[in-house]
């Protein structure tokens, strides 16, 4: 089981990271502007010739031609941006000689000049390909951070089948303060998706302090409630560490739910996340509030409040979504907001995957691919 799940986990990361990627790389307004980017050299070298063949003696078009390897430089190999350079020499020496006769010292001129700019273009292009390989190099150190602190369940735990889904609002990211975790526990498989206030490193430091104390809270503790308790200890101790303002004001919404083996039920526990929701079988829906409503954690100075876990019948074809504000908060042009209640209500998934993948495509069509949060999903599906 520990290597099918392990390569389960690989997958479902890598399948993750290209979904990130590839909703921006894939867009058809990439699509189009690669092909302008491909054809762009040689409409340049055909433009200058069909310039240099129209115009009379004294007029060059030695700025389209210089153009056509620049352009070629930072878009492709170090081999098409030459030919783009070559391409343009030949151009010029065969509208002189095939039409005009006419082989000047201005001629010889301009076409050194294209020379030396494709040398320019040459060592341009070492140079960005310098940079996209430190750049490459980075990408795959955030992949693997991604993996190391936001790792994709298997999707068979402890009986029940799981889906995470990561999207980040901002291209080429892979991880911010959104989080997600999944645990089989002595108790039953423990999950938790929280928000972490802030952005940066800083948001990245305090999720690998949550996720790390509830792997190991959900494993001791007999319940949700001192399992929340562990990471408010977490997050205290995290935060007299740290320096600076940002850093102990901080805080982290969460929910936590446990489905004991074989029992039927879900308890949740919530501190001030927003409200999963309960998608059953034959496609009713509820949310499922708390029962008493609670800090986020990290603000115990302001007060404190008894953690309570509400219980739920969680039956057989029923589905918990957990999920963060990048959800509830998506909004379109005109500012209305995404309701997931009001989406999934009446409606049949087949899986947890597919329901996530539904509810990804629907917040990017609401709006416009133009996401201002990151958004954290996980489903749960008792067979």
């Amino acid at each position: 089981m520990g290597g099918r799940g392990h390569s389960g986990a690989q997958a479902a990361g890598d399948e993750a990271v290209g979904q990130r990627r590839g909703r921006h790389a894939h867009a058809p307004g990439n699509r189009g502007l690669r092909t302008v980017l491909r054809l762009l050299p040689a409409l340049l070298v055909i433009g200058g010739a069909a310039y240099e063949y129209s115009t009379p003696a004294g007029f060059a078009g030695s700025p389209l031609f210089s153009a056509a390897p620049l352009v070629a430089a930072p878009f492709f190999s170090m081999r098409a941006t030459i030919l783009a350079g070559v391409a343009s020499i030949a151009a010029i020496v065969a509208v002189h000689l095939r039409f005009t006769n006419d082989f000047g010292s201005d001629i010889v001129t301009e076409m050194v000049t294209v020379a030396t700019v494709c040398l320019l273009a040459c060592f341009i292009n070492r140079i960005v390909r310098h940079s996209s390989e430190q750049l490459a190099s980075a990408r795959h150190i955030a992949e693997a951070a991604q993996r190391a602190v936001l790792p994709a369940p298997p999707g068979r735990t402890g009986g029940l089948d799981v889906a995470v889904r990561y999207e980040a609002a901002q291209a080429g990211a892979f991880i911010g303060g959104d989080l997600y975790a999944v645990q089989e526990t002595p108790h039953g498989v423990r999950v938790v998706v929280g928000d972490v206030r802030g952005k940066g490193m800083g948001a990245v430091s305090a999720v690998a302090v949550v996720i790390g104390a509830f792997r190991e809270a959900a494993e001791q503790e007999g319940s949700l409630e001192n399992v929340a308790r562990r990471l408010e200890r977490a997050l205290a101790r995290e935060g007299t560490r740290r320096s600076g303002v940002d850093d102990f004001e901080g805080f982290t919404t969460a929910v936590l739910a446990e489905f004991p083996y074989g029992a039927g039920l879900v308890r949740v526990l919530n501190r001030g996340h927003p409200e999963p929701l309960l998608l059953h079988g034959d496609g009713t829906l509820r949310m499922l509030g708390p029962g008493e409503a609670a800090l986020p954690l990290g603000l115990s100075a302001l007060g404190s409040w008894p953690d309570r876990a509400t219980e739920e019948a969680f039956p057989a074809g029923a589905t918990l979504l957990l999920y963060t504000d990048g959800l509830s908060e998506a909004r379109d042009a005109h500012g209305v907001f995404y309701d997931p209640a009001d989406r999934l209500s009446g409606r049949r998934f087949s899986g947890p995957e597919e329901l996530l993948a539904e509810v990804a495509e629907e917040v990017r069509e609401h709006t416009g691919g133009g996401a201002r949060d990151d958004m954290a999903l996980l489903a749960v599906r008792r067979p």
